[in-house]
């Protein structure tokens, strides 16, 4: 009786398998034609415009963004008809994904394919790029900012007369000078002279991070203002290589109680770049005159790099107490503890000098 109750269940349960995976077959089936029937509609029913377009529109592309981001960007802008539009043009190029962030210029009413096509070619991006060297003056520094960029002088002095917006750290003690720090600066073409100034004092910081610099100087029992001010020093009066040596010299003086006597001080306090000074210039009465005051200025005369700083942070061993050019402008510096020997490298050099 069993076997023959078994026999029957076994054409039932194949039947009713058999039911089941055509029933699971039907269901992919309208699924798969569901998704290609979306992606046709998609793809066929998307708004675009034809042709070139006409006039002109700016666009921004923030890091991230997406195809569909930035096919919304220029849907809502009117360059492109719809974000589908841009969509479909991206995917089907794979240049797409090279579209890097910042600012472009369009046109109104343009094909998704030909927004594409001008957002791949460099000649559409529109921003302003300003390169800021190592050891500038902040009053050269703002001569650089305004023939670099269209904002005007007045415009950045206004903001550096109030310099509390900018952020700057506390050790600066509200003078922006050797905290605009040097680098090569994107910025859109909206810029305005405090977010100019503002990224240059947030770029100082995060070389100040990088370079720990406040736990360094406290480590090594000075302070970060100090810290910025001799590599200020040894930005301006000697090359990359001579820096922790001249470093050296400087914190070789400072224990020794003598005057630092760098003309780099004087020409700051004098607002000037001469290479030989006279005895009327090294008399000038300023805080900043190293020959006529011991320790260091007061602050920073220019805006040092990373390596400076460094170089200020962890000079190396030696007993060098002087140091004098090879020739005028020459990147190579001797260096001497003994004073009739510098007598003599300054002999050389003033022999050099028109």
């Amino acid at each position: 009786m069993s076997d023959l109750l078994e026999a029957t269940r076994r054409p039932v349960r194949k039947t009713r398998l058999v039911l089941f995976l055509t029933a699971l077959l039907i269901v992919v089936a309208l699924l798969c034609w569901a998704a290609v029937t979306v992606l046709q509609h998609w793809s066929n029913s998307a708004p675009d415009f034809g042709g070139p377009g006409s006039g002109e529109a700016v666009i921004e592309v923030s890091a991230g963004d997406t195809s569909a981001d930035i096919g919304a960007t220029l849907s809502h802008a009117g360059v492109v008809a719809s974000t589908a539009a841009f969509v479909d043009a991206a995917v089907a190029d794979d240049r797409s994904l090279g579209i890097q962030p910042g600012f472009y210029q369009l046109r109104l009413k343009m094909s998704a394919a030909g927004a594409l096509e001008l957002m791949l070619d460099p000649s559409s991006r529109v921003e302003t790029q300003v390169t800021i060297p190592e050891g500038l003056r902040l009053d050269q520094t703002v001569d650089r900012l305004v023939d670099e960029t269209d904002i005007s002088r007045g415009d950045y002095e206004a903001v550096l007369k109030n310099p509390s917006s900018l952020g700057l750290p506390s050790y600066a003690e509200g003078n922006p000078e050797g905290f605009l720090f040097p680098a090569t600066y994107t910025f859109n073409p909206d810029v305005t002279a405090k977010e100019v100034l503002k990224a240059m004092v947030d770029r100082f910081d995060v070389a100040a991070k990088e370079l720990h610099l406040v736990q360094r100087a406290a480590d090594a029992g000075s302070s970060p203002r100090d810290v910025v001010t001799i590599g200020s020093l040894v930005q301006a009066e000697v090359s990359e290589d001579d820096f922790g040596k001249a470093s050296r010299v400087v914190a070789n003086r400072l224990a020794a109680g003598m005057p630092l006597q760098f003309d780099s001080t004087v020409n700051y306090a004098l607002e000037s770049d001469d290479l030989t000074l006279t005895n009327e210039q090294l008399g000038t009465d300023s805080p900043y005159n190293t020959y006529q005051n011991t320790g260091l200025p007061p602050g920073p005369i220019n805006s040092p790099g990373e390596a400076a700083l460094e170089a200020a942070l962890d000079p190396p061993a030696g007993d060098w107490l002087y140091f004098v050019a090879l020739a005028p402008g020459s990147d190579q510096t001797r260096f001497t503890a003994d004073y009739n020997q510098f007598l003599q490298f300054k002999d050389e050099f003033y022999a050099q000098v028109p």
